[in-house]
């Protein structure tokens, strides 16, 4: 069998395994596109049109959608070298039956209208995860979500904790704690009882995972501040400032999410529930970028930052996501010899082919196969799901065409077995759904 039918062969068996996938940012109240301003909206389309030239105000809330998705759609010949280009083109053609194989400004309004057609079937949400093959999809949720309602046979709650560990001190998000747990956070107690009252919520509505998103210079050593003691001196005089800014001394900010991280992974703990660990966003370093176009990675950031962590809760997995692929080597050994830590997807910057397979092919020869989620595709809309898992889908056959079957390493019935065993397994066992 030559190398080319070899890896058709896999990615054809591959295909047919039914998709659970373990991070996206779907709401599942309307998790399909209503029109393909919900397609080309995406922030990766807005930020490439815009890094090439389209003046922002395009995207305004107050502009028309259709001429909104114009001016995106506009810019397409600009970076029509992308693989973000690809996934629209595999869209337009599997989903709105567009039969080109290069974008022109002519076929804008007839793309518009058959889009409209597919999309506004009252059954569009079950077909599209019917043609992906995509079985569950995890959801995230801020602490304050109202969680009834959901179809839990389809969609799995994750707890985002973000605003929690980076932004207690702001009132807005203590008005929304209190308003969601009935606790007025005013002190470390009653941020601890709050937090506990968050993670029974959320436990009580079918979650299977805690999520959160972390800057380069985030470091939870418990020896730093004593974040294991609650009588700490330092840590009660951050909790004091909670709700009087920050004035008085010290770095009380820094002080209070640290502790409110830790306390994340000990109700982590308590409730056994995974923790996702997305390491090296740094925030807002474009300042004058489209909406999600502003947030770059930082080589900064180190695993090491995170050992304590991992050595502290042994009984907690890590499912950690980083954001460079220059960072894949150290995950990929941090899950070769830590026990608790998983690698997890391809994450933004480097969900790219080239990293991709580099990254994916590295975690295979290094990493036990029962600690690796393959990938996630962290979309906005269901019709994401099929163009990245696909671009993965065909990543992953052709490592295991040239890695393992050709070598002798697996037999082709093995290498779909481990396919099988990262892209759905792994993650059912993972986070128990």
């Amino acid at each position: 069998m030559s190398q080319d039918t070899l890896t058709q062969t896999l990615f054809a068996e591959i295909c047919k395994i039914p998709l659970i996938d373990a991070h996206t940012h779907v709401n599942p109240h309307q998790a399909a596109s209503k029109t393909l301003d919900d397609v080309l909206g995406y922030h990766y389309f807005t930020e490439l049109a815009h890094s090439a030239g389209m003046d922002k105000a395009a995207l305004a809330p107050n502009v028309d959608p259709r001429e909104r998705c114009r001016a995106v759609f506009a810019h397409l010949d600009r970076f029509d070298n992308t693989v973000q280009y690809g996934w629209f083109l595999e869209i337009a053609r599997t989903f709105f039956g567009y039969e080109g194989t290069r974008f022109t400004a002519l076929d804008f309004d007839g793309l518009w209208d058959a889009a409209a057609k597919v999309l506004g079937q009252p059954d569009w949400e079950a077909q599209v995860l019917k043609r992906t093959n995509l079985e569950r999809v995890f959801l995230t949720n801020d602490f304050d979500d109202p969680l009834k309602g959901i179809n839990l046979q389809r969609y799995v709650p994750c707890l985002r904790v973000d605003d929690l560990v980076f932004r207690l001190h702001e009132p807005g998000v203590r008005q929304r704690l209190a308003k969601a747990t009935g606790i007025d956070a005013v002190d470390l107690q009653s941020a601890k009882l709050a937090l506990g009252s968050v993670f029974g919520n959320f436990a009580r509505a079918g979650a299977r995972a805690c999520a959160v998103s972390l800057p380069p210079y985030f470091e939870p050593d418990p020896d730093i501040y004593n974040l294991t003691d609650d009588n700490d001196v330092e840590i009660a005089e951050a909790f004091k400032h909670l709700t009087k800014g920050d004035e008085g001394g010290g770095d009380w900010e820094e002080v209070r999410s640290l502790k409110i991280f830790w306390t994340v992974a000990e109700f982590c703990r308590e409730f056994k529930l995974p923790f996702d660990l997305m390491l090296g966003v740094n925030r807002n370093v474009y300042e004058n970028g489209v909406h999600q176009g502003r947030d770059l990675f930082d080589q900064r950031t180190s695993l090491v930052q995170y050992a304590n962590l991992f050595n502290r809760f042994p009984d907690v997995t890590f499912c950690v996501s980083v954001l460079s692929s220059a960072q894949n080597q150290e995950l990929a050994s941090f899950s070769w010899i830590f026990p608790n830590v998983v690698t997890s997807g391809h994450w933004w910057y480097a969900n790219i082919p080239a990293y991709i397979a580099h990254d994916a092919r590295a975690r295979l020869q290094a990493v036990p196969k029962t600690k690796q989620i393959g990938y996630y595709s962290d979309m906005y809309k269901l019709e994401f799901g099929l163009p990245k898992f696909n671009m993965y889908r065909r990543i992953l056959a052709n490592v295991l065409a040239d890695d393992f079957v050709r070598t002798k390493v697996y037999t082709e019935a093995q290498a779909v077995e481990l396919a099988k065993l990262i892209l759905r397994d792994n993650v059912r066992t993972i986070f128990k759904v």
